[in-house]
């Protein structure tokens, strides 16, 4: 019997916290929706404003802390960057080095997939954007699919969101 709580309450949790991720990816699209068109900048061209600060290996429109942002990861040697992109001017707010465990992990794992790359990221969102009309790039990320660097890209028209994969080599 007290087998079959645990897994009933361990369930529960899992369907919660399913529940809750749901909610707020939605919330955060919403969110986003409703604050991307405060953007004169796209995210193509705030990767190419990044360049100042290393070779962009990520970017996304956010909301953090309430408010509309536009972070690039940049890497420069080993070193790596948070590039925040003014989205209003395309120019650069702050740069600051990368130096939390996970943020690490991420801009690594990125810049691998980068390193065999044949096309940078800001030319994949724009053949994304030029092939999908009305549609508006609002995240891109690198990553290796059976050892090929590709560019994960998420489109957004309006609440719309749209997830496409373009090969990078």
């Amino acid at each position: 019997m007290a087998k079959t709580v645990t897994i009933a309450v361990a369930v529960t949790g899992i369907l919660v916290a399913v529940a809750l991720s749901s909610w707020a990816e939605e919330g955060d699209a919403k969110a986003l929706a409703k604050a991307l068109p405060e953007a004169s900048v796209s995210l193509d061209q705030g990767l190419k404003a990044s360049e100042r600060e290393g070779k962009p290996i990520s970017g996304k429109y956010e909301i953090a802390d309430g408010a509309l942002q536009l972070s690039v990861y940049t890497m420069k040697g080993d070193e790596f960057s948070e590039v925040i992109v003014d989205y209003k001017s395309g120019t650069i707010s702050k740069a600051e080095k990368i130096t939390e465990a996970d943020d690490l992990k991420d801009a690594k794992e990125q810049s691998e997939a980068m390193a065999n790359a044949k096309m940078s990221l800001d030319k994949a969102v724009e053949d994304a954007t030029n092939t999908n009309s009305g549609y508006r790039a609002v995240s891109v990320t690198p990553s290796l699919e059976a050892g090929k660097p590709v560019a994960n890209i998420t489109l957004m028209k309006g609440e719309e969101v749209k997830k496409l994969t373009q090969k990078l080599d």
